[in-house]
């Protein structure tokens, strides 16, 4: 297995990057191989200054950055040397089997839409967060800010997703999923929700438990949870500003440091044609490190080649 790795991309980016990236390669199998995407010499230096050789990663060099605040469109077209757009068409050409990166989201994501492109069938892709439970089990949020706006379709299709990966990559067996909503009742909700909660309900596709509410979001009545983008970027923030006031407080609880982002690294954009890794901005060695075996995990799944048969399969809402 061949992941590309974007070492530019980050706040601390190289330097934490090329830490990733090494933590990782102590873990991965012999049969698995990072390729170090961006300023060689750069990348050289770090590797050197941690005493290890270079020749346990393959390079492919590139010129040009994408920064986090540039407009992605504009970046991607125009930033061909690039690491995030060499990322794209290492992979797009099969030469690396996934692709991940802390960089700008926004490229990342045009990048995957122009260029791997969406699964056929799939409306919108889509990110996701892990929510940890007290009870030591965890859920996935989605979306969590790739699609602000949805219609009840896409939601349906969010449950889809959902429900694939965390049967094929987390191993549950038969996930629970749930809509995010203001109350239990099916009558609850905006126009929005109540349209998808019909679609759900009357879906075989995946396990449906109706709708949750916010207070049911470290609970374990569903393994998935469903919403538009806007509502599940606002609740992943929310989460985090939480977990960090909590830390400057001084509070020292097991479960609180699950939040910490770093132990998930970052999130596949679900829906399109090979696997692609999305990290946070403020990324460190460890959370880089995650991100590399999330890549690795979601190759060995096969995700992607079974989320385009089952959308091959997923009957047409009418």
């Amino acid at each position: 297995m061949k992941i590309g790795f974007d070492i530019m991309g980050g706040d601390f980016a190289p330097k934490e990057a090329i830490l990733g990236a090494v933590l990782a390669l102590a873990e991965l199998g012999a049969d698995d191989t990072i390729v170090l995407i961006g300023d060689k010499e750069q990348a050289e230096k770090l590797l050197q200054s941690q005493g290890v050789s270079d020749s346990r990663f393959e390079f492919v060099h590139t010129t040009e950055v994408i920064g986090m605040g540039e407009h992605p469109t504009k970046a991607i077209s125009q930033k061909k040397d690039s690491s995030i757009s060499i990322g794209f068409k290492l992979l797009a050409s099969k030469q690396v089997d996934a692709f991940v990166s802390a960089g700008n989201t926004g490229a990342m994501l045009v990048g995957s839409m122009f260029t791997v492109k969406p699964i056929e069938g799939v409306i919108r892709p889509t990110i996701t967060a892990t929510i940890p439970k007290p009870n030591g089990k965890f859920g996935l949020l989605l979306d969590v800010g790739a699609n602000a706006d949805c219609k009840p379709d896409v939601l349906y299709q969010f449950a889809v997703l959902g429900s694939l990966m965390m049967k094929h990559v987390h191993g549950y067996s038969d996930p629970r999923i749930g809509l995010l909503s203001i109350g239990e009742e099916k009558e609850k909700g905006n126009l929005v929700t109540i349209s998808a909660h019909q679609l759900m309900e009357e879906s075989n596709a995946f396990h449906f438990v109706g709708n949750v509410e916010g207070r049911d979001l470290l609970s374990d009545k569903s393994d998935v949870i469903v919403c538009e983008g806007f509502t599940g970027n606002v609740t992943l923030k929310a989460y985090e500003a939480f977990y960090y006031v909590m830390k400057k407080r001084g509070v020292q609880d097991a479960f609180l440091d699950r939040f910490d982002y770093e132990n998930y690294g970052g999130t596949p954009i679900l829906g399109v044609n090979a696997p692609v890794i999305i990290g946070h901005g403020i990324s460190n060695a460890k959370a880089f490190k995650n991100m590399i075996f999330t890549a690795r995990d979601v190759v060995k799944s096969d995700l992607c080649n079974i989320i385009r048969e089952q959308f091959k399969n997923l009957v047409p809402i009418q």
